[in-house]
C-alpha cells in the first residue's frame, strides 16, 4: 500500500513539476530559447542582431495574414507561422524599438481596407475569390513606409534578408548616394555616325530615380565624399590621384562594383571597327590578387545568343552570351530573383594563388565554354567564324564574382600620392567585378518603342535589375551584406518521399489501363447515344446495349477511384504510425524514463 502511494506521489510530484517549469519558463524566460534546427530557421544572424541594435527610432511592423480565409492552405499556413515566429524574435530582441501588430483582415473589414492602402498583394482563393493577404507594412516616425507585398514561400530563403532590408531602410531613409566612375556616355551622346543625340542609357535612368547618382569622369582627381557605393565602369586612363581616391575608398571598407571588359564592343569607335581591342584597365583589381583575363574573351557555344548575320540570316554568336538561371547564382540575394542576363566578351574572373579574398561566383558560363585571345576575336568581323574550329575546354568560367576578405593597398607608404591616413591594407574589402561593360547598354536588355511619340521601355533581361540589386544590397549596413540565406521551411519525410514513389510505381500501371479503359467505353457510349438521337426508334437490344456500357463506364471510374486511393493509403498509414508515436508513444516513453530516474535517485538518497 505504502509502495503504490508512493508511487502515485511521485508522479503528482513530476505532474506538478511539469506545470511549474512551464509556467517559470512562459514568464520569466520569455525572449530565451535554444534553436535546436539543424539550419536554426528560428533564429537570426549576427548581421540583424547589429541592425536591431543600432535602431535609435521606433519602428512599427504590421503583419498581415489572412487567418481566417486561408483554412483550406496548410502549406502557406505553415510559412506564416515560420513568419510570424520570426517577426517576434525581431520584436523580442528589438525592445521598445519595435512595435508588431498581427493582423488578420477578414473580408470586408477595416483590416482588409488599412492592408489595402499599404498595397500589399491580395491573392483570391475559393469559390468566393477572398483574398487572402500574406504580406508586412513597416513604418517609422516620419511616416515613411515599406512593404513586403507578400512573402513568397519559393523565397523563403532570404526571408530574413528581406525583413532586415526593410527595418533598416525605416531607420535610415535617406537615398543612397551612388557615385559612378566612367568615360561611357550613361547620359546619352552625339552619335559621330548620324549626328543624332542618343538617349541615356535606360539603367542610368533606372538608378537616377531610385537614387542619388553622381557622374565622375575618369580623368578626374577623387570621387565624392558622402559616396555609399562606388560603381567603376569601363575605367581606362585613370590618373594615379583617381586610383588613389578609389584605393583609399575600398581600403576604409567601402563597397564597389567593378564593371571591366577585355573588349567593349557597344563603344561607337568599336562598332566602327575603327579600333582593336577595347579593354578596360584593371590596375587596382590586379593589385588586389584578383585575376581578370582581360586578355582572353569566354566563347559558349551553348549560351551563345542568336544574332543577324551579314547576309541576313540568323546565326549564334558564341561570344554573345544569354545567362539563363543555370549560369545565375539563385543562392544570392542580388541574384536569386534574376531570370536572364545578357552580354558581350565576357571576362573569366578567378584568384592569384596568394589571394586573401574569397570568391563567390554571380554568373558563369557553361561548360560548353572555352577562351579566345581579345586580340583575335576584336578582328573577326563575322560571329560564323567563331564556331569555325571552336573546342569546348569543359569548364565554367566565372562571367561575375562577389570577392571578400583581405587585400593589399595598391599603393605604398613612401608614394608621393599617399596622405595623412593612408592605410596599406583592410581585412574587410568588399567589392563585385562583373567581366563584362556591354550589358550595360539597352540593345542587350530591353527593347524601345514608339506610343503616341512616347518612346517606352520592355525589358527582356535582367541586367537593370542585376545593377540596381548590387546598388541596394551593398547601400544598406554592413551587416546586410553578410545576412546568411535561410533554410527551407518544409523538411521533406524522406521516408514518404519513399512510399510515394513505390506505391506510384505499383499501381501506375494500373490506373493507365483503366484510364484507356474508361476512354474506350466513353467513346463507344457516345457513339451508340449518337445513333441513338438519329435514329426515329430505339430497339430492347440496343438500349441494352448502352444500359451495359454506361453501367461498364460506372463500374471503370470506381475502380479508378479505389487505385487513386490506394496511391495514398500507404502514406495515410505511416502519417498515422508517426501520430501515434509523436502524441502517444513518446509521452508514455518519457513519463517511464523519468519515473525510473525518480526511482534510482530514491534509491541513492
Amino acid at each position: 500500500m505504502n509502495k503504490t502511494v508512493s508511487t502515485i506521489s511521485v508522479l503528482v510530484l513530476l505532474l506538478v513539476l511539469f506545470f511549474a517549469v512551464t509556467l517559470a519558463s512562459n514568464s520569466l524566460l520569455r525572449g530565451y530559447g535554444v534553436d535546436l534546427t539543424e539550419d536554426k530557421i528560428y533564429s537570426v544572424t549576427p548581421g540583424t542582431e547589429s541592425i536591431l541594435s543600432e535602431l535609435e527610432t521606433p519602428v512599427e511592423l504590421n503583419y498581415f495574414f489572412s487567418d481566417t480565409t486561408s483554412k483550406s492552405m496548410p502549406a502557406l499556413r505553415n510559412y506564416a507561422a515560420q513568419v510570424e515566429s520570426l517577426l517576434k524574435k525581431y520584436s523580442e530582441l528589438a525592445g521598445q524599438n519595435i512595435n508588431l501588430n498581427i493582423i488578420d483582415p477578414q473580408p470586408f473589414s477595416v483590416q482588409e481596407d488599412k492592408a489595402a492602402g499599404f498595397g500589399l498583394t491580395a491573392a483570391a482563393v475559393g469559390p468566393a475569390q477572398d483574398s487572402v493577404y500574406f504580406g508586412l507594412a513597416g513604418t517609422n516616425a516620419n511616416g515613411d513606409a515599406m512593404i513586403i507585398g507578400f512573402f513568397d514561400p519559393s523565397k523563403a530563403a532570404f526571408l530574413e534578408y528581406d525583413i532586415s532590408r526593410l527595418i533598416y531602410q525605416l531607420s535610415k531613409p535617406e537615398p543612397i548616394n551612388l557615385s559612378i566612375v566612367t568615360d561611357i556616355a550613361m547620359m546619352g551622346e552625339q552619335n559621330p555616325l548620324t549626328g543624332e543625340v542618343t538617349q541615356p542609357f535606360v539603367v542610368y535612368q533606372q538608378l537616377s530615380e531610385l537614387l542619388n547618382v553622381t557622374l565622375v569622369a575618369n580623368s578626374d582627381d577623387g570621387i565624392p565624399e558622402n559616396t555609399d557605393v562606388l560603381m567603376v565602369a569601363h575605367p581606362q586612363g585613370l590618373g594615379r590621384q583617381m586610383l588613389y581616391a578609389i584605393d583609399q575608398y575600398l581600403m576604409q571598407n567601402g563597397k564597389a562594383i567593378f564593371l571591366v571588359d577585355p573588349h567593349f564592343e557597344s563603344d561607337v569607335m568599336a562598332m566602327m571597327g575603327s579600333v582593336g581591342a577595347n579593354s578596360s584597365d584593371v590596375t587596382l583589381l590586379n593589385a588586389y590578387s584578383v585575376n581578370v583575363g582581360i586578355n582572353e574573351v569566354v566563347l559558349d557555344s551553348q549560351a551563345g545568343l542568336e544574332v543577324r548575320s551579314a547576309d541576313g540570316g540568323a546565326v549564334r554568336h558564341f561570344g554573345f552570351l544569354g545567362l539563363g538561371s543555370a549560369e545565375i547564382n539563385l543562392d544570392d540575394v542580388s541574384t536569386a530573383d534574376l531570370n536572364t542576363v545578357n552580354g558581350a566578351s565576357f571576362a573569366n574572373i578567378s584568384l592569384a594563388n596568394d589571394s586573401g579574398l574569397t570568391l563567390e561566383a554571380l554568373l558563369q558560363s557553361s561548360s560548353n565554354s572555352s577562351l579566345i585571345g581579345t586580340a583575335e576575336y576584336a578582328a573577326i568581323p563575322e560571329p560564323k567564324l567563331l564556331a569555325n574550329g571552336f573546342e569546348s575546354d569543359n569548364t565554367r568560367k566565372v562571367l561575375a564574382a562577389r570577392l571578400t576578405g583581405s587585400a593589399t593597398s595598391f599603393f605604398k607608404l613612401d608614394d608621393p600620392e599617399t596622405k595623412e591616413g593612408f592605410l596599406a591594407r583592410t581585412e574587410n574589402l568588399n567589392i563585385v567585378v562583373i567581366g563584362d561593360v556591354d550589358f550595360l547598354t539597352d540593345r542587350f536588355w530591353v527593347q524601345q518603342s514608339n506610343f503616341f511619340g512616347q518612346a517606352m521601355y520592355s525589358p527582356f533581361a535582367n541586367n537593370g535589375d542585376l545593377i540596381i540589386n548590387l546598388v541596394e544590397n551593398y547601400g544598406g549596413a554592413q551587416a546586410l551584406i553578410g545576412l546568411r540565406g535561410r533554410a527551407a521551411f518544409s523538411r521533406p519525410f524522406e521516408r514518404v518521399a519513399e512510399i510515394a514513389v513505390t506505391a506510384e510505381a505499383k499501381f501506375r500501371e494500373q490506373e493507365s489501363r483503366l484510364q484507356e479503359q474508361l476512354q474506350q467505353t466513353e467513346a463507344q457510349l457516345a457513339q451508340l447515344q449518337s445513333q441513338q438521337a438519329d435514329a426515329i426508334s430505339v430497339s430492347a437490344e440496343q438500349q441494352q446495349t448502352i444500359d451495359a456500357f454506361i453501367a461498364k463506364r460506372i463500374e471503370t471510374r470506381s475502380a479508378l477511384r479505389d487505385v487513386q486511393f490506394q496511391l495514398q493509403k500507404d502514406i495515410n498509414a505511416l502519417g498515422n504510425q508517426l501520430k501515434l508515436i509523436n502524441i502517444i508513444i513518446a509521452p508514455i516513453v518519457l513519463t517511464v524514463l523519468l519515473f525510473i530516474g525518480a526511482r534510482l535517485m530514491k534509491r541513492r538518497i
